[in-house]
């Protein structure tokens, strides 16, 4: 790290703050390029997972009545079987007393091992044309396939009409299908048949083109001679009667392993199989058909060999035609094991994300009617004309002010504290600061007011300090860039008649919301964090003060240690110390302070980190609180998995809802996933307006929200990520001093 200049000019090392700042501002930037790779490996995985089901990509045109003037008219009467060695179409026949067993659309969990089973029963082999995308989620089943002694073949990867598709589309169905059959079985195929095809007189002027082209690449395409209809489920004597060819003629023959219930299928396979055998018929691969076909052009060319005839398509020693399986080695192999990883990875996130994102939107409707339910409760309890916490307080009380760097601000807090209808005294801790604060504070002639300087120490230390010095038994803290309208202290200490009341929390508000950023945290303020501290009070559990306004019996922060330096959220630290102390923490919504927010998304980012770290920090300190009884057992047993599950769990899942809503738009459903996304803002929108209405807010505010849930929730996201990262590679963070305009001045001003 570089040295610093002095004011007379020379270099001076940098000090032990500025050095753990610079180690803090290098950690930041990988651990948000972390989170932001996390999103989009999320991302990634739906998208995957989207594809392999065809809601990514899927295309369901099937072309139907078009002409085929442009193919040859022996390719239309010809065989089922379309090969182009030498470069020349030709078609192959089934030879008579010949099944060629062909099954598509697979393979499937539920219907193929079945398939399977009868077909090792009965030492039939069979040739099956699956679908790439099945085959990546189910590699055991084509591996069982394989090593039965069947067959496999291309039926593409998406299960699409290829004559609509571009080359590249084509070319990418093939590629990907042969990369899942080489990480499932370690092999490639020949063998392609077409999605919706069927004879040979089926092919058309637009699919032709497709069917030259793969045969150039090396493809043998297979047809049908006879079709099941299986996939119509008519009952299985009329499956075993249309898969029965007509006078003793081979064919290759169609059933379906997949692609819908089959229970009728795999009860006419086994009749199926043994009236062929019946009639004299002997089952056989696509390859089989093509070794038998080049064994008989090899028999003929032996023979007009011996008899002087003319000798075509080669000599007698021919080689014979090899196997549509090829061993698949080097890249392909290991790409195809990448790609069934990559879709086992999908097939178990994506499914645990969707069950875990209901169990989210569950709890945060619950929590939305929770809260709704208990802060009309509250606020009707505590508005009550004759309820009261016990006699008035009206001793005085000690107000702390801890300040850093507060120029800007220190002036209107002072003044907000110096019209107080409460007696108070003011205690302002100076934090080392080097802009003159305590000078400031020191100017302004205060009577009641006393500045303390110390060491640059953190906030915590200057709370503690002021705690020592207090010479009341009640003592208010508040931030050094905050304001109180002149009966917040009278209201914010009124429930300290109740002995058992240890803190108060008062009611925060956002003065500088005329900007976008700070409309979104007006309305996170009233809404997020007011209303949960009704539900929270009402529960007894709540589980922070804020450090803008809260309320302390001097005794009761002594006895826990003071404000702790082991979290950066002292004030979630010091409030959950007290529950399990045995105090009561209750929320004084009529006891308001103007509190100014940061005015960046780089100083948000910094704030909400700080408070996000620090409430993991705290909330890990006190987890033997859990298994605690009484009153800590209680904070245990309530407050912190409520604050895990929805500041910490929910937030997380939060963007997903996003993301997954996106995709239903584009992908699935645009209509539906609009309507369900509007209604839960509709919620959302329901709970934001009762919060402004009980904090007597303006409604206008609410019109940033749909915005705010956009933008807002994902910047969220990624500051918890980060400090999750922090948390699990043991970062360490300081208390961090955010810019100040000091433009939140008198509250009678803020609207």
């Amino acid at each position: 790290m570089s040295s610093t200049t002095s004011p007379r000019g020379r270099r001076r090392a940098p000090t032990r703050l500025e050095r753990a700042a610079g180690r803090a501002a290098a950690l930041q930037k990988p651990r948000v390029i972390l989170a932001l790779l996390l999103l989009l490996a999320l991302t990634s995985v739906m998208l995957l997972d989207g594809y392999l089901r065809a809601e990514v990509g899927g295309d369901q045109r099937v072309r139907t009545g078009a002409s085929a003037d442009k193919v040859p008219e022996k390719i239309l009467d010809g065989g089922p079987i379309l090969t182009f060695r030498g470069g020349q179409a030709k078609t192959v026949s089934v030879p008579d007393k010949t099944i060629a067993l062909t099954f598509d659309d697979g393979p499937d969990p539920t219907w193929t091992p079945k398939v399977l089973e009868i077909l090792r029963k009965y030492d039939v082999p069979a040739t099956f044309f699956l679908v790439g995308s099945m085959v990546s989620r189910y590699p055991d089943i084509v591996r069982d396939m394989v090593e039965q002694g069947n067959e496999v073949g291309v039926h593409t990867f998406t299960h699409i009409d290829l004559s609509y598709q571009s080359q590249a589309r084509v070319d990418r169905e093939m590629r990907q299908t042969q990369l899942a059959l080489a990480g499932a079985a370690g092999i490639t195929t020949t063998l392609f048949r077409a999605p919706y095809s069927s004879e040979t007189d089926a092919i058309d002027d637009y699919s032709w083109p497709v069917y030259q082209k793969l045969g150039k690449d090396g493809y043998t395409s297979v047809f049908i001679d006879t079709d099941s209809d299986d996939w119509k489920r008519p009952g299985v004597k009329k499956i075993v009667e249309w898969a029965t060819p007509e006078d003793g003629k081979g064919a290759s023959v169609l059933f379906h392993d997949a692609g819908g219930e089959r229970s009728q299928t795999i009860e006419a396979l086994p009749r199926y199989i043994e009236k062929m055998r019946a009639a004299g018929y002997t089952f056989t691969t696509i390859s089989g058909v093509l070794e038998k076909q080049q064994a008989a052009q090899e028999k003929q060319q032996a023979a007009q060999a011996q008899g002087g005839g003319p000798v075509r398509n080669g000599s007698a020693t021919a080689a014979r035609l090899q196997a549509a399986h090829r061993t698949a080695t080097g890249v392909t192999l290991y790409e195809g094991k990448a790609l069934v990883a990559a879709v086992a990875v999908a097939e178990w996130t994506v499914p645990a994300l969707s069950a875990g994102l209901t169990v989210v939107g569950v709890a945060v409707l619950g929590r939305f009617g929770m809260m709704l339910l208990l802060a009309r409760r509250h606020h009707r309890q505590r508005n009550r004309r004759r309820f009261g916490w016990g006699p008035p307080v009206t001793r005085p009380v000690s107000v702390i002010v801890p300040a850093y760097n507060e120029k800007e601000c220190i002036a209107n807090t002072l003044a907000s504290l110096a019209r107080s209808t409460h007696p108070i005294e003011i205690i302002v801790v100076d934090d080392g600061s080097t802009d003159g604060t305590a000078g400031i504070a020191e100017s302004l002639g205060m009577p009641n007011v006393r500045v303390i300087r110390q060491q640059n120490a953190g906030k915590p230390a200057a709370l503690n300090n002021g705690v020592r010095n207090a010479s009341y038994d009640i003592v208010v803290m508040m931030d050094g860039d905050t304001v109180f309208e002149p009966d917040t202290v009278r209201q914010l200490v009124q429930p300290f008649a109740d002995p058992s009341v240890g803190a108060v929390a008062g009611n925060a508000k956002v003065g500088n919301r005329t900007t976008v950023i700070g409309a979104w945290q007006h309305i996170e303020y009233v809404m997020g964090f007011n209303l949960d501290r009704r539900m929270y009070d009402l529960l007894r559990c709540m589980p922070t003060i804020p450090g803008a306004i809260g309320a302390f019996r001097r005794e009761a922060v002594l006895a826990v240690g003071g404000m702790s330096e082991d979290t950066l959220a002292e004030d979630t630290d010091i409030t959950i110390a007290l529950h399990r102390a045995g105090w009561r923490v209750v929320y004084q919504e009529h006891a308001r302070a103007w509190t100014e927010a940061p005015g960046s998304l780089k100083q948000l980012w910094s704030q909400r980190y700080r408070w996000s770290y620090g409430t993991m920090q705290a909330l890990w300190k006190h987890r033997r609180s859990l298994t605690d009884r009484g009153p800590s057992g209680r904070f245990g047993r309530v407050g912190l998995p409520l604050v895990v599950l929805f500041q910490i769990v929910t937030p997380v899942f939060a963007p997903l809802i996003d993301v997954f809503t996106a995709y239903s738009m584009i992908f699935i459903d645009f209509r539906a996933a609009l309507l369900a996304w509007l209604a839960v803002l509709g919620v959302q929108l329901l709970c934001a307006a009762y919060a402004f209405r009980l904090d007597r807010e303006k409604y206008r505010y609410l019109l940033m929200m749909p915005l705010q849930q956009l933008a807002y929730r994902q910047m969220m996201y990624l500051v918890l990520i980060h400090s999750c990262i922090t948390a699990l590679t043991g970062g360490r963070l300081r208390w961090q001093k955010l810019k100040r305009t000091g433009e939140v001045g008198t509250p009678a001003g803020v609207g």
